[in-house]
């Protein structure tokens, strides 16, 4: 299978490309900084475009079977517009192209429901924090996830919890919007991205990666992504 990732530099982005490729599928991946990909392989096309360039975007959808975005950005307070801008852009790319499955990367934060049983801290406290860190990513987000509705497309909007680091994939689970769970391992989140796109799972749906097992506490995950030491996606 041709796969486009956008936002492939990126933690999962570089997680979902290695594993797309290992899994023998042929990988665009689309970077604004192609010199610093780290990964190599004969089915792999490294290109440098930034999604704001419809053009760009346009001639790297051109003749893909699938399309995953997994543009992210730190936290910040500044205006975001690179979700619902890119993803205009790859919309009007794969409606061109007649490509039409789309798989891409939103965040619980968009909606403010708690789930089930979440602790009287974590819904008072924490999560109002975090929502306010966050505001501006969570509001383009939800105007990206408006748009993707919106396509008639063959799509699937899938939404982390907290990211952190694993060796390995674990036994996730993925549910409809609230499932409960704070956090999301990358490489959970990279399995389900292509394991969406490949098998076409969870089509025009919107589903959360939780996982469940070896998780880190919530207070060592989110001080790094309010430092921005880390990044989402």
């Amino acid at each position: 299978m041709k796969l486009v990732i956008f936002g492939a530099n990126g933690p999962t982005g570089r997680l979902a490309t290695e594993q797309a490729l290992t899994e023998g599928h042929t990988v665009t991946a689309v970077t604004r900084r192609p010199d610093e990909f780290p990964l190599s392989d004969a089915r792999l096309d490294v290109e440098g475009a930034d999604v704001h360039d419809a053009a760009a975007v346009d001639r790297l959808v051109a003749g893909q079977d699938a399309v995953v975005s997994t543009l992210g950005l730190p936290y910040t307070k500044e205006p975001v517009t690179v979700y619902s801008d890119g993803m205009a852009n790859m919309l009007k790319a794969m409606e061109f192209h007649g490509v039409r499955r789309l798989v891409c990367v939103s965040s619980i934060g968009v909606t403010p429901e708690h789930a089930p049983g979440e602790s009287f801290t974590f819904r008072k406290v924490i999560a109002p924090m975090l929502l306010k860190m966050g505001r501006t990513l969570y509001e383009d987000m939800g105007r990206m996830e408006e748009l993707v509705r919106a396509s008639g497309l063959d799509w699937t909007i899938i939404r982390p919890a907290g990211l952190f680091d694993t060796t390995d994939p674990t036994e996730y689970i993925v549910g409809k919007p609230r499932t409960p769970g704070r956090f999301t391992a990358r490489k959970d989140l990279a399995d389900a991205l292509v394991r969406s796109a490949v098998d076409h799972r969870d089509a025009d749906e919107i589903v959360e990666v939780i996982t469940t097992k070896g998780v880190p506490s919530y207070a060592s995950v989110f001080v790094k992504e309010a430092l921005h030491i880390g990044k989402k996606g």
